[in-house]
């Protein structure tokens, strides 16, 4: 079995992708609710800010900063994977699957990257917003409505959780770069995950 070496930083302001197993599949956005079900159950026992997050069909991005005192952001994961997975109806499994008791639905891992300064912050809240465009799922980022910055575009969303946040201990506004329009084949080169 694999051995991952993650960092473990306490207050740490980490991007994370999370994808579905089977792609594509709209999964997520079909049922949104039993996802911000299962992140509202979640953030109750295991609290984190949330500074950008955007669903799409089959994956999602977020940035998160977790308290001071606290880096496990891996059980975090591991409790909205499982209440959205319980939530749904079984489907179909592999045998693989049944064995480790997974209903099959998500990848087994996720990738995260550490947030090293204000300009890797810029850059990380920029693919969280463009990425419905990126995705090629629509031409203005705030037109996208599974995301944070639409939230926080309409008022619907505290100061405090808007799509801005302290890094390195710092409470500093993060001007976010307004979105370049690139080509479709371009969008496909950057939003592709080996």
């Amino acid at each position: 079995m694999s051995q991952y070496r993650r960092p473990r930083i306490p207050g740490a302001t980490i991007f994370f992708e999370v994808v579905l197993a089977e792609r594509p599949s709209d999964l997520l956005i079909r049922h949104i609710g039993l996802l911000r079900d299962a992140l509202r159950q979640t953030r109750a026992d295991h609290p984190f800010d949330i500074l950008a997050w955007v669903v799409l069909p089959d994956r999602m991005l977020c940035i998160w900063t977790l308290p001071e005192e606290d880096s496990d952001y891996s059980t975090r994961w591991r409790l909205i994977k499982a209440r959205f997975s319980r939530a749904l109806p079984p489907g179909r499994r592999r045998v693989s699957h049944m064995r480790r008791g997974e209903r099959g639905i998500w990848q087994r891992r996720f990738w995260e990257h550490h947030i090293r300064g204000h300009a890797d912050l810029q850059a990380h809240l920029s693919l969280c917003r463009d990425s419905p465009v990126l995705a090629g799922l629509v031409s203005d980022p705030l037109a996208w409505p599974y995301s944070s910055f639409t939230r926080a575009a309409a008022g619907r969303v505290r100061a405090e959780h808007a799509p801005y946040g302290r890094i390195c201990n710092q409470t500093q506004p993060v001007t976010i770069t307004p979105s370049v329009p690139i080509s479709t084949a371009e969008a496909a080169t950057r939003f592709a995950r080996p």
